[in-house]
């Protein structure tokens, strides 16, 4: 692939971010060459709820992005969702080769089939990857030309989520005069630029506790093979923290940043910190409080997410398939004392993660806030082919074409 400009676009809860990047030629990962950051507006737990508010803030990240990376205007973004309820399902379709060689046709032949149950799906289909090819009884993760046997079998993995929200985000995106080239899950991007290779191939789950919303994706033999989200995320505990302590929510995220732990044994009986409560009135005082109290309103609601994700992932049946090994990211992610905690609560393999898979990274956005952002850039830079989206019979399949 000949090297060209892309533009990533992360819509979320609490920030609006845009990532410009050279892929393709002789470079390995995608190379950042502008940045644009913006508080989000008009966004509630991952979904538009104000157009004027979330185009303004559009506007705004992509504008700076486009500055530092020369000030030619981009035309089309990558852009991520997390609304819209994503549901994950797995189907298989065999077909009978009669023992003959199996050759390029027999795998459009299957992948064909393949596309037409997908395209048949009520709600609309965001991603639909094969995640192996089998022949009698031996599974293959590539395509098995070559092979003999009797019968071949391809088992997909299709996500889908309900249109309206995908409209709205498409209507927030063309005001501001963008197109959106292709549409992610915020839980696969996130565990496209967090994750190791081996990792992706042995088995491992990916866990963005972002603002607004908590993303799951699992991977295993390199695909992705699930994904979630939960309505419940990092501004939760600020929320927690502003009643609890009867401050504002600016007042709460600060002392989240640079006071919050979830863990009550990490903190010290001594330790006391300063709150800017507000009173009855209105009017504002300082308070000096004990930091085992802040951390009394945290770890209840971490708990909370935590005890979520592992209600999905056993529900699901991924945890059996990939669970030896979890992945923390996302600004939630960032508390004091969460990779112990969730070590605890999931006994597993616990690390924390942030954008890795990507080059020339600003200092400012190489934290794991931006790792969706960072997750689109390589879902372009891998060039995989969505099943949904191959040509069939005589014209292409319109990604947006459902939701016009």
């Amino acid at each position: 692939m000949r090297e060209q400009v892309v533009a990533a676009l992360d819509v979320g809860t609490s920030k609006i971010c845009c990532m410009i990047a050279k892929i393709g030629g002789n470079l390995k990962k995608p190379k950042i060459i502008g940045t644009g950051l913006q508080e989000s507006r008009g966004v509630q737990s991952g979904a538009i709820i104000d157009l004027e508010e979330t185009e303004t803030a559009i506007r705004s990240a992509v504008d700076s992005a486009e500055r530092m990376a020369g000030g030619a205007p981009i035309t089309s973004v990558i852009v991520n969702i997390s609304a819209g309820t994503p549901m994950s399902r797995h189907f298989a379709v065999d077909v009978a080769v009669a023992g003959h060689e199996i050759t390029e046709l027999d795998i459009k032949h299957v992948l064909d089939i393949a596309q037409k149950e997908i395209l048949s799906d009520d709600d609309y289909v965001i991603h639909s990857r094969p995640i192996c090819f089998t022949v009698d009884t031996i599974e293959r993760m590539r395509p098995p030309v070559g092979m003999y046997g009797e019968n071949l079998s391809v088992q997909m993995h299709v996500s889908t989520i309900a249109v309206s929200p995908l409209k709205n985000l498409r209507n927030a995106i063309a005001g501001c005069h963008l197109d959106m080239s292709h549409v992610v899950l915020s839980s696969y991007a996130s565990g496209l630029s967090v994750l190791l290779d081996e990792e992706m191939q042995q088995g491992s789950i990916c866990v963005d506790i972002g603002g607004g919303t908590t993303s799951i994706s699992a991977f295993k033999n390199g695909e992705f093979i699930y994904g979630a989200v939960l309505n419940l995320g990092g501004d939760d505990v600020i929320s927690d923290i502003a009643q609890g302590l009867s401050t504002s929510q600016e007042g709460a995220k600060r002392l989240k940043t640079f006071h919050g732990n979830c863990l009550l044994g990490q903190v010290m009986d001594r330790d006391l910190i300063d709150v800017v409560q507000i009173g009855d009135g209105g009017s504002e005082y300082t308070a000096c409080i004990e930091k085992k109290r802040l951390t009394s309103i945290i770890n209840p609601r971490v708990e909370e997410i935590l005890e979520m994700v592992e209600d999905r992932l056993k529900s699901s049946g991924v945890d059996a398939v990939a669970g030896s090994r979890i992945i923390l990211t996302g600004g939630g992610s960032k508390i004091k004392g969460i990779e112990e905690l969730a070590s605890r609560k999931f006994n597993k393999k616990i690390r924390l993660g942030r954008p890795i898979n990507v080059d020339a990274l600003p200092d400012v956005m190489s934290g794991a806030e931006f790792s969706v952002c960072a997750g689109l850039l390589n879902y372009l830079f891998s060039g995989s082919e969505e099943i949904h989206q191959r040509t069939f019979g005589s014209a292409g399949v319109n990604i947006f074409s459902r939701i016009s």
